[in-house]
């Protein structure tokens, strides 16, 4: 049993990795040349312009870039026998994780917070997810394979049921973590999807955060922030750029809302739902994992032992310490498959503290030390080291 716990840290720098790429959020944009002359505003105006904002009612295109700098899943994934289990490819919770890599055109449309609809392009393929009242579905027309969901709206507060990653809902949650710790300032103007907008810049006013700027364009007529960008102190391609090319803040037709599964389509019900009638809910480990990464059935619990998380510091320079209560492995005896995608993006460092390893993206960091302590978060591996050798 020692050994199974023992090979089953081995995912914790591959969840880290997967955790780092869902706290990012989506979409990039396109700014025309040529930048509108607009009367000053300040940076608070602006931000009063953006919550005072009520845009109820939209339709249009944005593409979304992101570069966390991590190495390629497929071979790992592909290596461990595949990560589906063989549940629905039509299933938000794994279609949408696309997002957090490469570039993709969506098409979106609103109609208040009952009425969503966003499309993923991939060629001539389209992935669907549309929600409409108490109605979530879900359309893969490549696999022609559908997921749905009833009762999405019944409890769910407001924000819950927005689309995800939109520019709006980024900014919101940016704005909302901003305090003593951040740089507000408005730096000049620009178009986007032929729209006049004011450029507001957030910076950390600490240092060790690995967040160099985040830059957002809001709508000079009603305030919609249309584009986000979020750059690194790495430099080069954003990790996040993103925004509308396309934008008509007209009210949508109802059919944009309307969905019946195509004939032939294969329909899987919500799992939780299936899972209430007694049913076995398809999904989970693939088959032949547990072989793979021994000892991962047990993971949850063994990471969970320090009774979660310890948070250090505050604003952008805060890190999350986790003890999972047993040593980690050396990576050499690891299965080849996750020892080849561990070593592509893990530094090996020493301190006061011992030793370890660094698992890196741009914005995302992790320190796994060799005494089983987890020390992640948005700052620099510097400062994963100090918060280690500082005993916090």
């Amino acid at each position: 049993m020692a050994e199974t716990r023992k090979a089953s840290r081995f995912v914790v720098p591959v969840a880290v990795a997967g955790v780092a790429a869902a706290t990012i959020g989506l979409v990039p944009a396109l700014a025309a040349s040529g930048d509108p002359d607009l009367p000053k505003i300040t940076a608070r105006q602006l931000i009063e312009k953006i919550a005072a904002s009520d845009t109820q009612t939209l339709s249009g295109t944005f593409k979304i870039s992101t570069d966390l700098g991590l190495p390629s899943l497929g071979g790992l994934a592909s290596g461990l026998g595949g990560l589906d289990g063989g549940s629905a490819s039509a299933d938000p919770s794994q279609k949408l994780t696309e997002l957090v890599s490469g570039s993709h055109t969506l098409r979106v449309a609103a109609d208040g917070p009952e009425r969503q609809r966003l499309t993923l392009l991939d060629g001539s393929d389209e992935y669907s997810l549309i929600h409409n009242g108490d109605d979530v579905w879900a359309y893969d027309s490549k696999s022609n394979e559908a997921f749905h969901e009833k009762g999405a709206s019944s409890g769910a507060p407001e924000k819950d049921r927005e689309l995800p990653g939109t520019p709006k809902q980024l900014a919101d949650e940016v704005l909302k973590a901003a305090g003593d710790t951040t740089s507000i300032t408005v730096d000049g103007t620009a178009k986007v999807a032929g729209r006049d907008a004011y450029q507001l810049v957030i910076k950390p006013k600490q240092s060790g955060s690995t967040v160099e700027s985040v830059k957002i364009a809001v709508d000079a007529a009603n305030g919609t922030p249309l584009k986000f960008t979020l750059s690194s102190v790495e430099g080069g391609k954003p990790v996040v750029d993103a925004g509308f090319t396309k934008v008509d803040f007209g009210k949508p037709a109802a059919s944009e809302f309307a969905f019946t599964a195509p004939k032939g389509a294969k329909v899987t019900e919500d799992a939780a739902e299936r899972a209430e009638k007694g049913e076995k809910v398809p999904g989970g480990l693939p088959e032949g994992f547990e072989e793979a990464v021994p000892g991962l059935g047990d993971f949850g619990k063994d990471f969970g032992e320090g009774g979660g998380p310890d948070l250090i510091g505050e604003g952008w320079t805060t890190i999350a310490k986790i003890d999972t209560g047993a040593p980690a492995p050396k990576t050499d005896e690891a299965p080849k498959e996750v020892q080849g995608f561990l070593d592509s993006f893990g530094d090996k460092v020493t301190g006061k503290f011992g030793s370890g390893t660094v698992f890196k993206t741009k914005l995302v960091n992790a320190l796994l030390t060799d005494d089983g302590k987890v020390y992640v978060g948005a700052v620099t591996k510097d400062a994963l080291v100090d918060a280690a050798n500082a005993g916090e």
